[in-house]
């Protein structure tokens, strides 16, 4: 591969927490993010972790290589927040591929990019891990409305230490004549990708850079751009140009897991965008370190802690609701006889949410009829001197039942005929000797039948 890397702040930031990584065999960048939380340190560690993979691979293995490699990071992360609480929230992208001459070897987290320029036509091969994207995935917004919306660099995936980490893994085919761009979102996320295309097709690896670095100056310049620009050539010597490092990477020192970070090394670095050489790691490194390891265990401490809160937080909840309950009242049914209820009279499938508080020496079968059906169907009042309000009046329905007379039939009595005389109908007119009609109850309706017909004038209320 014939390579152009840059890196740099852009023209609004302050600090550059892009990182990024080129060499003729791995190519990889890196944007951290955190802030004051140290995006640049998260971005630093993840191209520490991965330039090490950077040797001869092929196929699968390089899979396995960068996947071991990311996995690596992520514990390398969660290990320096574990030392040091300050940096919790710092996390970074990762959108790297190893090259064996006929393939890239693609792991890609979060939303930098790559894309394959092949026959003048741009296609790109990563799939970013954003809320935005998910969008669009589902239909509900198109991509002109992604460039703009509010939240496009809400992100659903990052390297953070946390477990959920596993990267995008892909085989990639490559031949003589098509040219990679590996970009962090300074780019691609103020740079469409038609002109990407357009730009991407300009002479060399550099003078495409440059074209592409002047149009995101263009728009605006607002985040940390960084840009590599790979060409795959048939060269039968190789290639023996050294590995680059850029951005935060080639100056952010990565302190020990178990060593608290000073004040000072935690506050943002001013990087000029130049790569730094390095050189290759020792080739007697054990390369099985960096494969595919099982997560530590420390990675589920934090899960786990939120879990427990999120019960605590449910189980306070529950516990109010049914202090709530108990502050409920209503009068019902308690085998034969009316009493006073504690809680809720409606209930949920399989889960009473009430209580007998008062059982009353009053049998529901005294009542007036209207008044045994409302009792029976349970009478909501709004507290326990309500309820007893409530008592009251049943029992003086009842009382009032019990004191007047049965109702006995007329005896009839033989009389001789006489004429007949249709008396004409009076306002006073009164009803035979010994009869009398069921008698209304006299007293207003209680509160709890308010909604009801007045006492006295409905039938169903009398005894």
């Amino acid at each position: 591969m014939k390579i152009a890397s840059h890196s740099e702040t852009g023209l609004v930031r302050k600090n550059n927490q892009d990182s990024g990584y080129a060499s003729p065999q791995l190519l990889v960048v890196a944007d951290g993010m955190g802030g004051a939380a140290a995006g640049d340190l998260a971005s630093a560690v993840a191209i520490d972790a991965i330039r090490r993979v950077d040797r001869p691979t092929s196929g699968d293995e390089m899979l396995e290589a960068l996947a071991g490699a990311i996995h690596k990071a992520n514990d390398r992360i969660a290990d320096l927040v574990e030392a040091d609480l300050s940096l919790d929230g710092m996390g970074t992208t990762v959108t790297g591929a190893l090259f064996d001459g006929t393939q890239l070897g693609l792991a890609h987290i979060g939303d930098s990019r790559a894309y394959l320029l092949r026959d003048g036509h741009l296609e790109q091969l990563t799939h970013d891990h954003s809320w935005v994207q998910s969008l669009i995935d589902e239909g509900k917004i198109d991509s002109d409305e992604a460039a703009m919306h509010p939240h496009r660099s809400l992100l659903l995936k990052v390297l953070n230490g946390q477990p959920a980490n596993d990267p995008d893994l892909s085989m990639v085919p490559v031949a003589a004549g098509d040219r990679l761009l590996f970009c962090s979102d300074g780019l691609c996320g103020l740079v469409d990708d038609p002109v990407i295309e357009e730009l991407l097709k300009t002479g060399e690896p550099a003078d495409a850079l440059a074209c592409l670095l002047q149009e995101a100056h263009a728009q605006g310049g607002i985040d940390n751009i960084t840009i590599i620009v790979a060409d795959v050539i048939e060269d039968e010597a190789g290639d023996s140009s050294e590995p680059v490092v850029l951005g935060a990477a080639a100056q952010r020192s990565i302190p020990p897991a178990d060593t608290k970070l000073r004040a000072d090394e935690v506050e943002d670095t001013l990087v000029s965008g130049r790569p730094k050489a390095i050189s290759p790691p020792p080739e007697h490194e054990d390369e099985a370190r960096y494969n595919p390891q099982a997560p530590h265990r420390r990675r589920y401490v934090r899960p786990l802690a939120g879990l427990v809160v999120v019960l605590l937080l449910a189980a306070a909840a529950l516990g109010s609701a049914y202090a709530w309950t108990r502050t409920q009242y209503f009068v019902g049914v308690d085998q034969d006889n009316v009493a006073i209820y504690q809680g809720l009279s409606e209930g949920l499938p399989g889960l009473k949410l009430s209580r007998v508080y008062e059982v009353q020496p009053l049998a529901v079968g005294d009542l007036p009829p209207y008044y045994q059906e409302k009792v029976r169907a349970n009478i909501d009042v709004s507290s326990l001197s309500s309820a007893r309000q409530t008592i009251g009046e049943l029992t003086e329905a009842a009382q009032r039942c019990a004191t007047q007379p049965a109702v006995k039939p007329a005896e009839p009595t033989l009389k001789p005929k006489a004429p007949t005389v249709k008396p004409r109908a009076s306002a006073s007119a009164t009803r035979p000797s010994g009869t009398r009609s069921a008698a209304p109850l006299a007293t207003p309706n209680p509160s709890w039948l308010a909604s009801s017909p007045d006492v006295t004038q409905n039938p169903e209320q009398t005894c």
